[in-house]
């Protein structure tokens, strides 16, 4: 059996990061994000069946994400049209990924919208990666550059840490240094993934 670990936080948490740690001490990294890029890369079916519902995406047979971005912003009918397609096929993709994995192996799946799409019962364990606001929003400015503005409108789009921390099995703070992060996901990885895995596939 592969343990199946959820692994979510909200913007400017470290999440990513955690989720490269972790890849390097051993587990299987599946990142939700990549894909959704690759289920509507150019010459699939996701992205034919995308273009057709929303007219004036398609840019040299590329999906223009910034139109269809224009096309889904703000009309939750249009946007569930576009989950409608993309989830299902985001998840037999993620499907076919984990089916071929040893037991005993430790498939993280990196999955930004955990919480606000209620996933988390698909797996064994969820953690959650944690970071006070002014924190976050600190990272945000010096690291990617957001405007307040931009980082406002990211932060109201998503799960608060009360929704988050009433899903996590795991809560991983990372408030301190990326030395402290590192020594938090080695623990997370030795004494909770590691034990829990072995516990479900003791053979």
């Amino acid at each position: 059996m592969t343990l199946q670990v959820g692994l979510t936080g909200g913007i400017g948490s470290g999440k990513s990061t955690v989720a490269r740690l972790l890849g390097e001490l051993g587990a299987v990294v599946i990142d939700l994000d990549a894909i959704a890029r690759d289920v509507v890369a150019p010459g699939t079916e996701g992205l034919a069946r995308v273009a057709a519902e929303f007219p004036g995406t398609l840019t040299d047979g590329r999906l223009d994400r910034a139109a269809l971005a224009r096309a889904v912003f703000g009309d939750p009918a249009a946007r569930e049209r576009l989950e409608a397609i993309t989830h299902p096929l985001i998840h037999a993709e993620t499907e076919r990924r984990t089916a071929g994995l040893p037991a005993g192996a430790v498939a993280v799946h990196d999955v930004p919208l955990l919480v606000e799409k209620e996933l988390g019962e698909r797996y064994d364990v969820v953690v959650v990666v944690g970071a006070p606001e002014e924190v976050r929003r600190a990272r945000l400015r010096e690291t990617r550059g957001m405007e307040d503005a931009a980082i406002d409108a990211r932060i109201a789009a998503q799960a608060d840490d009360p929704a988050r921390r009433a899903v996590a099995d795991v809560w991983l703070e990372n408030d301190g240094s990326f030395e402290d992060l590192r020594d938090a996901v080695r623990e997370l990885w030795e004494e909770i993934l590691l034990p829990v895995a072995r516990e479900a596939d003791p053979g």
